[in-house]
């Protein structure tokens, strides 16, 4: 979250802003004249502790000079009462103070292009050039169907829409597919962590997801426990409230993680294919850096998901996205997206975003630096890569005339030297 003392001391640069996020400025106003009213409490507060004292102390004296008190006694209840009315009030206002500044999002970064809506974001790079087929290409999901590897049909079954089901070697494909990344990431200096699927309202409110989003989440609510959306919460809340060594910074998690996706608002989108499932697999990559380093471990963290598309040979580009359209703890996301030919066009397979200390500020997770200071660290977060999504380009790039599929080359080993998916017997 913000710095309530940064809103306090710099309103109008926080106006501009976060306008550009599409963040009211009578929203800043509101929270900046409850944070007023908080601190007049205090001083009311804190000005009648000071006379309390001061009379308690004159009512100690005339006891030990055996004179009457029993006026300033009355008088110092009343002014007790008063007190813990103003200390009610001031916990209150202190909550609300609080509650608007966590439905606030992160400041963007001076780079990162202004638009009201998702148009205008900048590409930075395009890698690959889009095959050209001489017959028609088929989507991801009839090659599925007509394979036998992906089974929609018995997913709603089962579970209802969005869900389906992986079949022999659908099932080994996306297999493969994680197994590959996670064993890239490790080269590249992660470390690998098998994270809790379930967490508690503190860990999502670390990570953002509440309160703003938590009509959005899973929930189970005889435990006040949510099923994840990332592996980014449980990654990120690794350090909650601690002090990592500096000496141990940056720190590199990668982890293989279903997502569970309410997926709210999206009637209508994708509603065939692996692309907007309310269950899939997803492999994340979370650091924790010191804040001059955070900016360079941004472009480290995009290449580190790129290196994983080049390999797969998939042709894509890198955008930064607009103050309205990255996620709302981010102060600068890089998206990539990946070529879908019988779409043609590119879809998100990848958001790679630097959350400076906006989610450390949530989760208190902070360091000491060379003058032995706290600090909070910066976090940052990247899909490397979301997993069904990979299957589904790969399915598509790699589709033959006779419906086949050829498995690329670096995940040959995976299929354990298969190197087509032909129909399933």
């Amino acid at each position: 979250m913000l710095d309530v003392k940064m809103i306090r001391q710099k309103p109008d640069f926080v106006k501009e802003q976060l306008g550009h996020r599409n963040v009211p400025a009578s929203q800043i106003d509101d929270l900046l004249a409850e944070d007023e009213n908080r601190r007049d409490l205090i001083a009311k507060s804190e000005q009648l502790k000071a006379t309390r004292n001061q009379v308690s102390s004159e009512i100690s004296t005339k006891k030990r000079n055996k004179e009457d008190a029993s006026g300033e006694i009355a008088e110092m209840q009343k002014v007790s009462a008063e007190i813990k009315a103003l200390d009610e009030q001031r916990r209150n206002s202190e909550a609300q103070v609080h509650d608007m500044a966590a439905h606030l999002p992160n400041i963007p970064h001076p780079d990162v292009p202004i638009s009201a809506t998702e148009d205008g974001s900048v590409e930075l790079r395009r890698i690959g050039t889009p095959r050209e087929f001489d017959f028609e290409p088929k989507a991801h999901w009839t090659l599925g169907e007509d394979l036998g590897i992906l089974d929609f049909e018995r997913g709603a079954k089962v579970s209802g829409s969005r869900f389906l089901y992986y079949v022999g070697d659908g099932a080994k494909l996306e297999r493969a597919v994680y197994n590959f990344f996670l064993d890239q990431h490790e080269a590249e200096g992660y470390t690998e962590v098998l994270p809790p699927y379930m967490v508690t309202d503190e860990s999502m409110y670390g990570t953002g997801q509440f309160p703003k989003f938590k009509d959005d989440a899973f929930r189970i609510t005889t435990q006040d426990l949510s099923l994840i959306p990332t592996a980014e919460v449980p990654l990120v809340n690794y350090y909650r409230d601690e002090v990592i060594p500096a000496e141990k910074l940056p720190v590199y998690f990668t982890a293989l993680s279903p997502a569970f996706r309410e997926e709210a608002g999206s009637a209508g989108r994708d509603t065939k294919g692996l692309i907007r499932l309310h269950q899939f697999n997803k492999v994340e990559m979370v650091k924790f850096t010191k804040p001059e380093e955070s900016w360079d471990e941004l472009e480290k963290l995009t290449n580190n998901a790129e290196s994983l598309l080049k390999k797969l040979g998939l042709p894509y580009h890198v955008i930064t996205l607009t103050t309205s359209d990255m996620s709302f703890t981010a102060a600068m996301t890089h998206d990539l997206e990946v070529w879908f030919p019988e779409q043609n066009k590119y879809r998100e397979i990848s958001s790679c975003s630097n959350c400076t200390d906006f989610q450390a500020r949530r989760a208190h997770i902070q360091y000491r630096d060379d003058d032995g200071k706290l600090q909070y660290v910066h976090t940052l977060n990247g899909s490397g890569l979301a997993v069904g999504r990979t299957v589904a380009a790969i399915m598509e790039n790699y589709q033959n005339e006779d419906g086949s599929i050829t498995i690329p080359d670096v995940l040959v080993p995976y299929m354990h030297g298969k190197t087509k998916i032909e129909k399933q017997k």
